[in-house]
């Protein structure tokens, strides 16, 4: 006898930024469990092609809109996820005013949509948020060490306040909300020449270049295979936590680890080049889930000589530049 097919969490979720990298994976695996998506993406960083293979499906909408601005969508939602924001250096840095729109007004139309629908709303805040840390690992209770006025401040600044404007809207209207703070993720459908390291270190090594590392390499960051964040992503959407939650992977690896293994794991003849590290690069990077464990049981699952293979492989197949 055929079991029955499990009803989905959500009848319809709302994800801004939703043609973004991360934001296309979290359409694709709300669809594959059944709930309609609606993606919504200005595409200033975003493409159209990282949501086609969803054009056409079921339950899919794709709609242009800029989130800074207010919007609505077709029909109600009951899970609103907010991703939409710039999220490399080469973009933030290009995009400096846009970023900060999109983490404030952005957010404050994304929260209207959700108390407007009865919605969950969950905000993607980032590690950027601890600054250059001086608390190692890093957890939720630690406030950060941040530069106001750093280069870096138009998307740290912007993802605090965002984060202060949810917890706001929750204790004003009582809108169920939740922060979840996401830790380096990487894999398919990142731009090769977006500035973070991964797609960086990718694109050079498939180029026969030199691996471009800043400083002397040793500072370290927390890299988690997107599919594994958007498990994480998904429990916490589903729970009642307020967060903020940490989601990320506490094995850290250095820069010029990473490179290296790269080159490995590519089979390249590429080298290591070491360039000038950026102001306000952090120096070490690295969550404490302990939370994550306990209240949600997510961890992440996929190590990261398996998740970089992949997306080798990606890259190698689809050349994105």
């Amino acid at each position: 006898m055929k079991a029955a097919a499990t009803a989905p969490r959500w009848e319809h979720a709302v994800v801004t930024g939703g043609a973004g990298f991360l934001g296309s994976h979290l359409c694709t695996a709300l669809l594959t469990e059944g709930t309609a998506v609606t993606c919504v993406d200005d595409f200033c960083t975003g493409s159209p092609e990282n949501v086609a293979h969803l054009t056409g499906r079921p339950g899919f909408r794709l709609l242009e809109a800029d989130v800074s601005r207010p919007f609505d969508v077709e029909r109600p939602a009951d899970l609103v996820l907010h991703f939409a924001s710039p999220a490399s250096p080469a973009d933030y840095l290009r995009l400096p005013l846009h970023t900060m729109e999109t983490g404030s007004s952005g957010t404050r139309n994304a929260l209207a949509l959700a108390r407007r629908y009865g919605a969950r709303f969950l905000l993607a805040s980032t590690s950027e948020a601890y600054g250059d840390p001086q608390q190692h690992p890093q957890s939720e209770q630690y406030w950060g060490n941040v530069n106001p006025v750093g280069p870096r401040s138009v998307y740290d600044e912007a993802k605090r306040f965002g984060e202060a404007l949810t917890t706001a809207e929750a204790g004003a209207h009582g809108t169920d909300t939740g922060i979840v703070r996401l830790f380096n993720t990487y894999g398919p459908r990142m731009r090769g020449y977006d500035g973070r390291a991964v797609p960086t270190f990718v694109r050079q090594a498939l180029a026969g270049e030199p691996l471009t590392v800043t400083g002397d390499g040793r500072q370290t960051r927390s890299l988690c295979y997107v599919d594994d964040t958007v498990r994480g992503v998904l429990a916490m959407a589903a729970s009642d936590l307020l967060g903020p939650v940490n989601i990320g992977n506490p094995d850290e690896i250095s820069m010029h680890d990473l490179a290296r293994r790269v080159i490995a794991l590519a089979d390249s003849r590429s080298e290591v080049s070491f360039t000038e590290r950026p102001t306000d690069d952090p120096a070490v990077r690295c969550p404490d889930i302990t939370l994550a464990r306990g209240k949600l049981q997510w961890q992440p699952e996929v190590p990261v000589d398996e998740g970089l293979s992949r997306t080798i492989a990606w890259h190698r197949a689809h050349d994105p530049g």
